[in-house]
Order: C-alpha cells, then sequence, then structure tokens
C-alpha cells in the first residue's frame, strides 16, 4: 500500500546567508515568527500564519539542516514538503521498497517540549525532497523539537491555509510525476474538466500557435488535509516569443520543481491591500484584461467592483455562483523563480484556467494597442 500522507506539516525554502526572505514574509505578507533553531551552520526559522506555516533554512553547514535536507541548489528555492505520517519507520520501509530513496534514514529528535521522527525521502522532482513526519501526541512546543519559540506580535491573519502547491514540469514529464505521487503517496486524479483524461490533463490554450499551458491535479485521500497538487507545463507552440511563466521557471531555477504556493484567504482585497501597503510587488495585469467583454459584468454579478480588483490586479473566474479571486506576488527571489498566489473561493474548485487564457488574449490585444499608439 501506498505511505499515507496525513496532513502538510510545513513548506522548508533554501537560502544562501543574510538572505531576506523570512523578513520578507513576516512584513509584506504577515506571517508571524514561530520558532527558531542556529547550530551547524544554519539559521532556521518557522513562520506561520492561520495552518499555512513556512520554514526558511539559511545558510549551509557541514550536517543537514533538522528536519531536511541542503539541497546544494545554486539558486534559492522552495527545496522540501513535509507531511505528517502515522509511522515514519514504516513508511521509509515501504517506500524504500517500491525503489524510492531514503536520502536521510528515521531520525529521532527529543527536547523537553516533546518528541518527534523524521526522514527524508527524494521525490521525482529533482530540486524537492519530502520530508516525512512523525510527531508524539504529547509534544508542546509551537513547532518542532529542536527548536526554541519566539515570541511575536500576532499577524494580521490574512492567510488562512495552503490551498495548493504547483509544480513547473518540463513538458511530457507530467504523466510519469503523477503516477509517482499516486502510487507512493496515495493521490489520485482530480479533474479540472468534465470526463478529463489524466495522461492528457486540462489543456489551456492561449491560441493558435501561441502555446499554453497543461494543466493537471492530484488530490489526497479522503480524511487527509494536504493540498492540492498542480502539475504545470507549457504547450509547443509554433511561434516565436517571450518565454511562458513555466518556460521561465524551468530557465531560471535550473530545472522543474515547486513553482508556486497559492495561499487561501478569507478576504482577498483586504490582504492584497496589506501586502501593497507593507511594500509588497503584485502583479498586474494588463488593463484589456478588465476590458473584455462582459468581464464588468462578471464581477459585478460576483458581488465585487471592479475598480477595486483592477486597483490590486485581482483576477477574477467563474460566475455569480461559483467563482474564485486570485491575485499573484512578484517573485521571492532575484531570480525571478518562485512566487506566492493569494486566492478566495466562492464554490469554485478550478485554478482561474478562464484567467489564463483571458490574461494570454489581453496581453496581445494590449501589445497591438501599444504598437498603434
Amino acid at each position: 500500500m501506498a505511505v499515507c500522507a496525513r496532513r502538510l506539516c510545513h513548506i522548508a525554502f533554501h537560502v544562501p546567508p543574510g538572505h531576506l526572505l523570512g523578513r520578507d514574509l513576516q512584513r509584506l505578507f504577515g506571517f508571524q515568527p514561530l520558532a527558531a533553531r542556529e547550530a551547524d551552520g544554519w539559521r532556521q526559522l518557522a513562520l506561520r500564519s492561520g495552518d499555512a506555516v513556512l520554514l526558511v533554512n539559511e545558510g549551509a553547514g557541514p550536517r543537514e539542516p533538522l528536519y531536511g535536507l541542503d539541497p546544494c541548489h545554486a539558486v534559492p528555492s522552495a527545496a522540501n514538503l513535509c507531511f505528517e505520517v502515522p509511522d515514519v519507520g514504516e513508511a521509509a520501509r515501504a517506500l524504500a521498497a517500491r525503489g524510492c530513496a531514503v536520502q536521510v534514514p528515521p531520525v529521532d529528535v527529543r527536547d523537553a517540549r516533546g518528541a518527534a521522527t523524521y526522514a527524508v525521502v527524494r521525490s521525482p522532482v529533482a530540486r524537492l525532497s519530502l520530508t516525512l513526519l512523525e510527531q508524539r501526541a504529547d509534544a508542546r512546543g509551537p513547532f518542532l523539537p529542536g527548536f526554541e519559540p519566539v515570541s511575536s506580535a500576532p499577524g494580521p491573519g490574512w492567510v488562512s491555509h495552503v490551498d495548493h502547491l504547483t509544480l513547473a514540469c518540463t513538458p511530457g514529464s507530467t504523466p510519469a510525476l503523477m503516477r509517482w505521487f499516486q502510487h507512493h503517496l496515495g493521490f489520485c486524479h482530480l479533474p479540472l474538466s468534465p470526463g478529463e483524461d489524466p495522461e492528457v490533463g486540462l489543456e489551456v490554450s492561449a491560441g493558435p500557435g501561441l502555446g499554453g499551458l497543461r494543466l493537471t491535479a492530484l488530490q489526497a485521500p479522503p480524511g487527509c488535509t494536504v493540498p492540492t497538487l498542480v502539475f504545470a507545463e507549457s504547450l509547443p507552440r509554433s511561434t516565436t516569443g517571450d518565454q511562458d511563466q513555466v518556460e521561465q521557471f524551468l530557465a531560471r531555477h535550473g530545472g522543474p520543481g515547486l513553482q508556486h504556493v497559492g495561499l487561501y484567504t478569507p478576504s482577498i482585497v483586504e490582504a492584497a491591500e496589506g501586502v501593497v501597503a507593507a511594500g509588497g510587488r503584485l502583479l498586474t495585469p494588463p488593463d484589456a484584461y478588465y476590458q473584455q467583454p462582459g468581464k464588468e459584468r462578471q464581477i459585478l454579478d460576483a458581488g465585487h467592483q471592479p475598480h477595486l480588483l483592477a486597483r490590486q490586479g485581482i483576477l477574477l473566474d467563474g460566475d455569480r455562483d461559483q467563482f474564485l479571486l486570485q491575485v499573484f506576488t512578484k517573485s521571492l527571489f532575484a531570480e525571478d523563480t518562485f512566487f506566492l498566489e493569494l486566492i478566495q473561493r466562492q464554490g469554485a474548485t478550478g485554478f482561474g484556467q478562464g484567467n489564463i487564457r483571458a490574461l494570454w488574449q489581453s496581453v496581445q490585444e494590449q501589445a497591438v494597442r501599444d504598437q498603434k499608439a
């Protein structure tokens, strides 16, 4: 049987010494510092907003960072996903029996606040490792054993939990990656369109010859609180032009990896305004996006004001009964790779497929206008 991943415990990042990611997550996005650890050449800081926990591993040392692995990667990146499992030893043996490389065998960690056991395994995405965690029921610390609590003022609460994780993949690799997560961790196909073939996924075309995206999603088994995994790869195109977002990530990141994390917010307008006021940078779609025929009526029918959404670059996909709102940050790293998404759902279960088409179309229309100006 596949290993049961009960929940996502945290997402770990690897950054060089002196990087400001930890500060930015707190100041710009409202995450609250939980606990910290400094040892073996590493400075590790855990931050939380609602149920979303991010762990920043800063530096490099002779030993691996606690609960993770040094990816030895040239650029900063989201390097590890940590999942809670019922029994780490059993899970590590089961994955090894299925051919999965166990990079860090089970390790016991104990302090005055509790005990935990973890192991690290290699995922099918070269730049991303997976930590399997078993924490004792009597643990009392704010994060994990081995970390010291950090006192801080309460955060603004813009984010309640992780909605989804999107992996940027090379063309044609998605089916094999999906089978790995299904076979090893028990994920199952989540159709993004009626009758979707999991080997094909949802193709979001930008237009004849313009390429587009292929999106395929997996969900955890019932009873598990693991975010949806979304696999994104570029569609072939016959025209030349700028790289799309997936192609750009692959080139600048040096291969596949976690491209962005979708963070759920109960009020995206409030969250976006707070991020901008704090100095955060959001991507702004071209004006043509909001000028599409029917877009103003679509936004009004959903109970929102077009000018408020346009002011922060918030996108809307769906109708008055089922829709989602989303806005994307600019990259958190100078390499222009990983970014965050704020997402608010009103009954919608997709990932803004209509927005992908509309954005591509609006970018093209804006380019035509600029040429005529």
